[in-house]
């Protein structure tokens, strides 16, 4: 054996070295555990001999093995917020209320073994074997002068960032080297041990690592940097050793901006993967080199789904989503790094602020690009359970970002049509079930507890299993879902093939119109959903046997509503009206109108205006509506603004019918030929906006906008004007 070098017998003096035989033992042994599991596959192979002596680079940059967490000593949050995530398949009942309590993890809840040992790798092990990748060909050098026209945004980002690397000289470069030769006296590596303190990490060292990964794409430079990355992530943990000191926030934010930027390009260059027609991704080949490089990847990957927990400014947060986004090609083959990983986006998606619910929501559309099922599956189930835990409350607060999260779930679910069926099938079957456990009760249903009558609580219980905000909310994201893979403009561009979710409308609609003999407010709420589906699938559904009853019954309501002094109910936030609220003529008004403006969407919408029988469809609405508005009139229970608003919306109806109409004399086709019928249908569809009712919903829209907004801006103060 050698003589040792002098930095080696420095670390052997710091009290370190003993730290890193000790995990390089372990590292032994859970090899040895594993080859005796796989039989006779690896047999052959021994365990290489850990040399102590190593070269100056190895043991300079000394990383321990990983201390795994427990689950056993998780807490009660962490089990709940991801049991299905861990494969445990214990879906809490408060967390869901009951949504998804029959749900069971289809993947065994266990991990594979093999996964979580080949996860369980010593990094000095793993970045180590990277230098022998620079020895095998001659080094890639590229011209800064072609790198606008190769990778421009990558060069738009230097640009800004980091302009003394595209605008460096030799003289520069060869100062700035002298300069690190006499901090780094010791040899060629940039490790300084002194005594028993580590080296710290400085500007200056990484900008030469910027350097080499920008001009050679150096895989030595990368090694480099994700050590120092390392040692950000884990930065102030007991237990941890680390190979670099950071006692700079300017140099802390600088590592892990580099890391998270430069990385994604120098794997892009060594293992490229293929990006397909489809939006889908193919990982990359497994050549030796990406063999290699693997476990390297995972344990940068590691890292970075660690400090994902630990930043807490936005933009870097941000950045750090999006750019881990892009290594996922490289890691799906790794079932606990795609889990972790999955688990943090969705957390994120459902806490964060809007930028970076985007960035998560991306990462995780492109975890549901792969080609394998299993990560889409573990997606659509997390991606739903995550939606219904954050909608277990609404208010005007939290209403914005709950519809955000069914916009963009929806996106996911629509992904693969065939995979989401089964999914949806089910979900959508649970909220049937617990419509009908709640429908099995026969007696009256109170909808709040009398004290000791427990009958009576009971009751309530099983009605609330319905009557509930998430309920709502799966029946609307249900609706949101098979509206957009049922679209009847994206079925035309797809040649007019039918969506593999389109068999799923009938129970849907079927669940809704049984849940919807609740409040009005409540019932208002499953009928917009109806209604969007409505439009966008060009489904005749049913609506107006549930929108007249309200309409007539508030315009002509049984007593005289009490005055009030009250502000309007805002009924999007509300799924029961306040006792205060109960018979007054504000909530009245509110009903009304809101009821109103529903039917002259649902008799505006393509499957109603646009069909040829809409004169005989509007024949018993129109007769009921003015038999309660002549009724109001007499009796003196309603008030003008209200009868007026009804008046407008008949005479709307009755120009619409007159519309129709006018355009049936021309139809030389007997009623038999049903393909000549829907033909004819489909050419009045295209111009159903032009229609009287189209424009008067039409004006209704951007009024109620603009209302809106008001009130956005006096909730939020905005526009304020302060008297002195």
């Amino acid at each position: 054996m050698g003589k040792a070098s002098k930095s080696t017998k420095k670390f052997a003096s710091s009290g370190q070295l003993k730290k890193v035989i000790q995990a390089r033992h372990k590292h032994q042994q859970i090899r040895k555990r594993t080859q005796g599991r796989r039989g006779n596959k690896d047999v052959k192979e021994a365990p290489k001999k850990v040399d102590i002596e190593e070269d100056e680079d190895e043991v300079e940059e000394p990383v321990p093995a990983k201390g795994e967490k427990s689950k056993k000593g998780m807490s009660v949050d962490e089990l709940l917020g991801a049991g299905f995530m861990d494969g445990s398949g214990d879906e809490s009942e408060d967390d869901v209320q009951g949504i998804a309590e029959d749900e069971e993890d289809e993947d065994d809840g266990e991990e594979d073994e093999d996964d979580g040992e080949d996860d369980d790798f010593d990094d000095d092990a793993s970045f180590a074997s990277v230098d022998d990748l620079e020895e095998e060909g001659e080094a890639h050098l590229m011209e800064l002068s072609k790198l606008a026209e190769k990778d421009p945004e990558f060069y738009k980002y230097l640009q800004e960032n980091d302009k003394e690397l595209l605008n460096f000289n030799a003289d520069a470069v060869s100062e700035e080297d002298s300069d690190e030769d006499g901090e780094a006296a010791e040899g060629d590596e940039d490790v300084d041990m002194e005594g028993d303190k580590m080296p710290t990490l400085t500007l200056t060292l990484l900008r030469k690592w910027q350097k080499a990964l920008l001009e050679q794409r150096s895989l030595r430079a990368l090694r480099k940097l994700l050590i120092a990355f390392r040692a950000a992530a884990h930065l102030n943990e007991d237990g941890q050793v680390l190979a670099w000191s950071i006692d700079s926030s300017s140099v802390y934010n600088k590592l892990v901006t580099t890391t998270l930027r430069y990385t994604p390009v120098v794997l892009e260059h060594h293992v490229p993967y293929k990006t397909l027609a489809n939006g889908k991704f193919k990982p990359p080949t497994q050549t030796p080199k990406f063999k290699t490089l693997q476990k390297l990847i995972l344990s940068y990957f590691h890292n970075a789904i660690h400090i994902l927990s630990q930043l807490t400014d936005n933009d870097l947060l941000q950045l750090a989503v999006t750019e881990s986004a892009k290594l996922i090609p490289y890691i799906v083959s790794s079932r606990k790094a795609v889990k972790l990983y999955l688990k943090k986006c969705l957390d994120l998606w459902s806490s964060a602020q809007d930028s970076i619910r985007i960035a998560a929501f991306l990462a995780i559309r492109k975890l549901a690009s792969g080609s394998d099922e299993s990560i889409m599956d573990n997606v659509l189930k997390g991606t739903y359970l995550t939606l219904i835990r954050s909608s277990k409350s609404t208010s005007v607060h939290t209403l914005p970002s709950i519809n955000l999260m069914k916009n963009s779930a929806s996106e996911v679910f629509c992904i693969d049509h065939a995979t989401a069926y089964q999914h949806a099938f089910g979900y959508i079957r649970q909220l049937a079930i617990h419509l009908r456990n709640s429908m099995k009760v026969k007696t009256k249903v109170y909808l709040f507890p009398f004290g000791v009558f427990a009958p009576r609580l009971r009751l309530c219980e099983a009605y609330k299993q319905v009557y509930n905000w998430q309920y709502v909310h799966c029946i609307d994201f249900w609706s949101i879902v098979l509206a957009r893979a049922c679209d009847t403009r994206t079925q035309a561009e797809n040649g007019g093939k039918e969506s593999d979710l389109k068999p799923l409308i009938y129970p849907l609609v079927q669940v809704c119109l049984g849940a919807i003999n609740r409040s009005y407010p409540f019932h208002l709420h499953i009928i917009r959903s109806l209604l969007h589906l409505s439009k966008h699938s060009e489904t005749f559904i049913p609506l107006s046997p549930y929108l007249v009853p309200i309409l007539t019954s508030t315009l002509a309501p049984t007593g005289r509503p009490k005055p009030s002094t009250l502000r309007p109910l805002d009924l999007e936030v509300q799924i029961r009206a306040p006792q205060q609220y109960v018979k007054t003529r504000v909530y009245y008004e509110g009903i009304l109108e809101e009821s109103a403006f529903l039917l002259a969407e649902w008799l505006s919408s393509p499957a109603v205006q646009g069909s040829i029988a809409f004169p005989e469809i509007v024949v018993p609405i129109v007769v009921l509506v003015r038999k309660s508005l002549k009724s109001a009139r007499s009796g003196g229970s309603g008030s003008g603004k209200d009868q007026g608003l009804v008046k407008v919306l008949l005479e709307r109806i009755d120009e619409s019918t007159l519309w129709i109409e006018s355009r049936r004399k021309n139809v030389s086709f007997a009623p038999g030929k049903l393909g000549d019928v829907a033909e004819w249908e489909r050419a009045l569809r295209l111009k159903v906006e032009d229609a009287p009712l189209g424009k008067y919903v039409k004006v209704q829209r951007k009024t109620r906008e603009k209302r809106r907004k008001l009130v956005e801006k006096a909730r939020t103060g905005e526009d304020e004007i302060l008297d002195d």
